[in-house]
């Protein structure tokens, strides 16, 4: 497996640290990252496809492209990966009002062969489609738990428009990309971790639908949430980026909530649409953090991702969330350094900010977990 990064400044690529020697032609899939802003002022498809002439090119709108130890924004990343011994196969969904969460994964499901399949990575749209039930529904249609799936959720930088999904010259809203890897030799592990500590009384949802929560308690869900936030409540939604709700099941005291980020907010009926699904009947708290703790917290991620601690990792996909970004400020690079302190520096890194990371069920549970302000890392390599 072979991986060059490269930047995209002045109509050039402009290469960075390579951790293989890896001719243009040679590339097999290219993962293209940047705002939508910057995706659709530059128009990048046409450009990169000529550089890669033999790759499928997917492009996915974020709040900011990783690339090695730096954070990058107003830039296009390109990210070109070379497979040894492997093989993929990619299918786009587009999700509309008349397919749905669940005939989508349905689409993924019929359109990637179960013969060596090792693992699924999808990038999907992340201001139109519901994490939780595209996840879920795919999860219950795959004949293994043990059949990874991992990815992410596009951004749109703090705008909260619209965000974009593609492969080749194909990008636009409401869709999902999906790729399938295939075959013996590749190797897989993950991580996640939040590092958002809860705080206040917590409060049942009494009324939710999907991924939009009306009421908690016996209040509409935006007047509580702005009261709580203050001063901060005339930034929404951008501001709630801060101020996530951690939710867990009633049955389970146990578990570790899930922390879910607030995409839009409903000045009508006073509702919240968040990244993932909220249950009736789970228990929600107000969650805030530290920039030590959300480092901390990316180190213990990556620690989980090489359990083996002997640095072999090739490729490791970051997908991390615009809120940890926003919390971090000028320290944001320091939660991509903390990762690479533990993979070491021919480790190639890539990924985005997003509005939602996918990522394996570490317990085994669940072929994933639809995570919000989280970073999650994703190794890929092949013996």
């Amino acid at each position: 497996m072979q991986v060059s990064q490269y930047v995209i400044s002045d109509n050039k690529l402009q290469s960075m640290k390579v951790n293989a020697t890896l001719q243009q032609a040679d590339a097999q899939l290219v993962l293209l990252m940047a705002e939508r802003t910057c995706l659709e002022d530059q128009k990048p498809y046409l450009f990169v496809q000529n550089e890669f002439p033999n790759a499928k090119i997917v492009t996915i709108s974020t709040a900011g492209q990783i690339a090695g130890v730096q954070l990058f924004t107003n830039q296009v990343v390109v990210t070109a990966i070379r497979f040894t011994s492997s093989q993929t196969k990619m299918h786009t969904v587009q999700v509309s009002c008349a397919k749905g969460e669940a005939q989508a994964a349905k689409d993924i499901y019929q359109s990637l062969p179960p013969e060596g399949l090792r693992a699924i990575c999808l990038f999907s749209d992340g201001a139109l489609v519901n994490g939780t039930e595209l996840i879920d529904a795919l999860s219950n249609l795959l004949p293994s738990k043990a059949l990874p799936i991992f990815g992410g959720l596009a951004g749109d930088g703090a705008l909260f428009e619209k965000t974009l999904v593609g492969i080749g010259a194909d990008v636009s809203t409401g869709q999902i990309v999906a790729i399938g890897l295939y075959g013996d030799a590749l190797q897989f592990n993950f991580g996640s971790q939040g590092g958002w500590s809860d705080f206040g009384p917590e409060r049942e949802i009494t009324h939710a639908e999907k991924n939009v929560l009306y009421k908690i308690g016996d209040r509409p869900a935006l007047d509580l949430y702005k009261e709580y936030l203050g001063k901060h409540a005339s930034q929404l939604p951008s501001s709630a980026l801060f101020f996530p709700l951690s939710m867990r099941s009633a049955d389970s005291s146990e578990e570790r909530p899930v922390v879910r980020t607030i995409l839009s907010i409903n000045e009508e009926n006073k509702s919240m649409t968040f990244a993932g699904t909220m249950i009736e009947g789970a228990k929600v708290r107000l969650s805030m953090s530290s920039a030590e703790d959300l480092i901390d917290a990316a180190t213990e991620a990556a620690k989980q991702a090489n359990p083996s601690g002997t640095h072999q990792t090739e490729l490791a996909l970051l997908v991390t969330c615009v809120g940890r970004k926003l919390v971090l400020g000028e320290r944001t690079e320091e939660e991509l350094e903390a990762v690479q302190n533990v993979f070491g520096p021919q480790t190639a890194i890539a990924g985005f900010y997003s509005y939602g990371e996918i990522s394996p069920n570490l317990k085994g549970v669940h072929n994933c977990d639809l995570h919000n302000q989280t970073m999650t890392i994703a190794t890929i390599s092949e013996r």
